[in-house]
């Protein structure tokens, strides 16, 4: 006995109209559950949507370059009782997709068996992975969740409390939200040229803060959906190898040893400090302190015409300094 299922697009934070980059399968093509199905590409990061269940691809309802939003169908899947029944019955995928698994056993045996006898030979941790990532930025929770997709079990480690690194948290993501409002206030200017004239914007400093934050917020819970979607274990600590294959991590309930068969380190990027600024003085502020929005100088001096240099005059600029 089979079913069919719609599947969906899932909760991917405050993202809509995302592209469709890859799709890995099509009509009439078996697949197990986990299997990667596609690929959508949002601003500076991919993420893949899995099968819900093993079965057949009955639908390919979107093409290359299409735009989805959480809850688009994307495929038909033929699934049968006991693919189905997967979410609450451990064993029933397995069995539905053996075909599937035995075709594809070449690829994912051999690494796995070039790296049994090194698996043999170190102390396990308190947690112990088949893959851990170590970082959980764009880079970081891509691999993460490629390598689950894959089938590995993985440990994503990252220092911070929120997933997402820099890109999210401190850098693309806040950043576009403020150019945003900064495009906004401009246009609404220049729009005077054209016959239409508005009065001056009243800036609440606070209510644009808490709005980033708000984008932020669904953008990383997103991730951490993701991660519990793909069985991901997310570690929040700061790590440092003890030996080849073990990390010792200091996490808020006290310090954890991880250890692994294989590691992706994606340590990320940090604001880099000029020699000789007196950085004690609180009129000097990196970018991670600009997109905080603490205040809106009269004059502002930035050094640096790169990208985020760039971004922060325009945010700047349009907010009154």
């Amino acid at each position: 006995m089979s079913q069919t299922i719609e599947v969906t697009v899932p909760d991917i934070g405050d993202f809509k109209d995302v592209a469709i980059i890859e799709i890995f399968v099509k009509v009439g093509e078996t697949v197990e559950a986990e299997q990667s199905l596609l690929t959508l590409e949002t601003d500076k990061a991919a993420m893949e949507v899995p099968s819900p269940s093993a079965g057949v691809i009955k639908s390919v309802n979107v093409k290359l370059g299409d735009r989805v939003s959480k809850g688009s169908v994307i495929f038909t899947l033929e699934s049968s009782t006991s693919a189905a029944a997967k979410p609450t019955t451990s064993t029933a995928a397995p069995a539905a997709s053996a075909p599937t698994k035995a075709a594809a056993a070449p690829v994912i045996a051999a690494p796995i068996q070039a790296t049994a006898p090194v698996v043999k030979d170190f102390p396990k941790g308190d947690i112990h992975a088949e893959v851990v990532v170590l970082g959980a930025g764009p880079g970081g929770y891509t691999a993460a969740f490629r390598a689950a997709d894959l089938g590995k079990q993985v440990v994503l480690i990252e220092k911070h409390t929120n997933l997402g690194g820099v890109c999210l948290n401190v850098g693309c993501i806040p950043s576009k939200a403020l150019l945003h409002v900064a495009k906004v206030i401009t246009e609404a200017e220049e729009v005077s040229h054209h016959g239409v004239t508005f009065g001056k914007p009243t800036i609440d400093i606070n209510g644009i803060r808490a709005w980033k934050e708000s984008v932020i917020s669904k953008s990383t819970g997103g991730l951490v959906a993701l991660a519990k979607q793909r069985k991901v274990q997310v570690v929040n600590g700061k790590a440092k190898f003890t030996s080849p294959n073990m990390l010792s991590v200091e996490t808020a309930e006290g310090n954890k040893t991880v250890s692994f068969d294989n590691i992706i380190i994606a340590a990320g990027s940090s604001v880099a400090r000029i020699p000789s600024f007196p950085y004690d003085d609180p009129r000097i502020i990196d970018s991670t302190g600009a997109l905080q929005l603490l205040d809106i100088p009269k004059r502002m001096l930035i050094i640096g015409g790169g990208i985020i240099g760039l971004e922060m005059a325009t945010v700047y600029d349009a907010l009154g300094s």
